[in-house]
């Protein structure tokens, strides 16, 4: 079985494009999925992230399409042959760039359809006809109920990064988009991990599939170096600052659990000087894309970022990723890790680890089968200590400004008022006994002589009360005192007067 391109029987227009990407020597999974592709089996592929999988499928699938190339400009005669599913935007831009590298040589058509966009435009272009369709299950819904995309000639569909597809929901969704293909199709399964439902789902799908592992399932790269620091959540950042600076790293993935911290510590850190970006599910596509280019070209130092990048992107030569929180699904530590050390160069993870993440470490040790190790971040002298909160305790550093408010612009007696009630932490009682007499002058207490005088009865104590007397002079009334007397009221109309005669009868 043959390791370089250049010997693989692949056409010509292909070959050119790969010599031109500068592609020599294949990666094992390439090396094991090409030739198997080529023959139209079915397969479930299995490798470490970011070992070249795109390729794996993408080149003897543009292989196969050749017979299918025309230059004529009928729709009809550009229908989508290939479907290519992934679980995001980012991921699924990037593959399709990559296909439509291989393919340029050749007349077959490509393009990609992905949610956050108009559709308009990405109805103009299936319109015009496509070979191979590169989409995310959501929108391509939406393309399938307004007619804009046929699927009844499909001949090959790829499902990549499927365990990531079913761990953000879309089950439901491939469910659908597979019941409008042709029972008859060869289907490709690649994934990092292989989960009891990935395997689930093939079984449902995949026709006698072949099975390729180039390692170990849920095995990091060994590229990579994997450390692990004990930090608290204060001094999180003073340690990628020194870990940054300890070993000259100049570029770096950051990864956080949910995209108000991400937002927060992208902030935080272009605050302290760091050329920052965040990318998050809230963001605008136009954004994220904004932020991957401007990170691919250098122009940005950090790119701090959910789960939503962890998967298949693939940015050459980033030197490290920083798990600032430690995942809460250990096969996503896999993911992230593999943003570093691609395509046999070198990388370093760094992961850091709080109090409250015992479990979350104990279950990637669990998962990548290996001992972790807590290390000690070592501090320079002139690193910044941390700050509780990003300012709760900045009238703590700053000191008191002249008009004896604090650097958040509290005056004394609320910073007092703040102190005595946070919940006990900093009352009065926990304090230093000795500093309550530290410029403290107790207020004289005011006496008064009358309350210092013995008891003495007064002169008129045998006469009978006030309200005795009241009660002994009222007159008797022979109606009850809790009866309401009515009230009266004027008429508005007087009585006619009588007749003699009628009052006489």
């Amino acid at each position: 079985m043959t390791s370089s391109f250049s010997n693989l029987s692949l056409a010509e227009p292909l070959a050119r494009a790969v010599a031109e990407m500068g592609y020599e020597s294949m990666t094992p999974i390439q090396q094991q999925a090409i030739p198997v592709v080529l023959t139209g089996q079915d397969v479930m592929g299995a490798a470490q992230t970011g070992t070249g999988k795109t390729a794996a499928f993408s080149l003897p699938l543009l292989q196969r399409l050749l017979k299918h190339e025309n230059s004529s400009t009928s729709p009809a005669r550009h229908p989508v042959r290939a479907l290519v599913l992934l679980p995001t935007r980012e991921l699924a831009d990037q593959v399709a760039q990559q296909i439509a590298l291989y393919a340029k040589h050749t007349k077959l058509r490509s393009t990609v359809v992905f949610g956050g966009m108009d559709m308009k435009p990405q109805t103009i272009e299936l319109k015009k006809g496509v070979e191979v369709l590169v989409a995310t299950p959501g929108r391509l819904l939406d393309h399938i109920e307004a007619k804009n995309a046929v699927l009844n000639q499909v001949e090959y569909v790829v499902l990549d990064e499927a365990d990531r597809m079913l761990d953000i929901g879309f089950l439901p969704d491939l469910q659908r988009i597979l019941s409008y293909l042709p029972k008859q199709r060869t289907t490709l399964l690649f994934s990092a991990t292989f989960s009891p439902e990935i395997k689930r789902l093939a079984s449902s799908y995949l026709q006698n599939p072949i099975t390729i592992e180039v390692a170990r399932p849920n095995e990091t790269a060994s590229t990579v170096e994997q450390r692990f620091y004990s930090a608290n959540d204060d001094d999180k950042r003073r340690a990628i600052h020194q870990v940054l600076k300890t070993r000259g790293i100049k570029q770096a993935f950051i990864f956080v659990n949910s995209k108000l911290g991400c937002a927060r510590l992208a902030r935080s850190l272009e605050r302290e000087g760091l050329k920052t970006a965040a990318l998050h599910g809230d963001k605008s596509q136009d954004e994220r894309l904004k932020a991957l280019e401007a990170f691919k070209k250098g122009e940005v130092d950090l790119l701090v970022c959910t789960d939503v990048a962890a998967r298949g992107l693939d940015i050459k030569d980033v030197p490290a990723v920083f798990n600032f929180d430690v995942p809460f699904n250990a096969e996503d530590y896999v993911h992230r890790i593999g943003r570093t050390g691609r395509a046999g160069a070198s990388g370093l993870a760094v992961t850091l680890v709080s109090g409250s993440d015992a479990r979350l470490v104990a279950d990637i040790e669990k998962l990548i089968k290996k001992k972790i190790e807590l290390e000690a971040v070592e501090y320079d002298e002139d690193q910044p200590r941390g700050r509780i909160n990003d300012g709760r305790r900045a009238w703590r550093e700053a000191g008191e400004t002249g008009d004896g408010r604090d650097a958040l612009g509290a005056s004394a007696p609320r910073r007092e008022r703040d102190r005595d009630y946070r919940g006990g932490r900093e009352s009065r009682e926990s304090r230093d006994p000795r500093d309550q007499h530290r410029g403290f002058r107790p207020a004289a207490i005011s006496r008064d002589p009358f309350f210092e005088k013995p008891y003495e009865a007064s002169a008129a104590s045998d006469a009978a009360p006030a309200w005795e007397a009241a009660t002994k002079s009222a007159p008797r009334s022979s109606i009850s005192a809790n009866i309401k007397p009515k009230r009266k009221v004027a008429a508005l109309f007087k009585a006619a007067a009588q007749p003699e005669s009628t009052a006489q009868s």
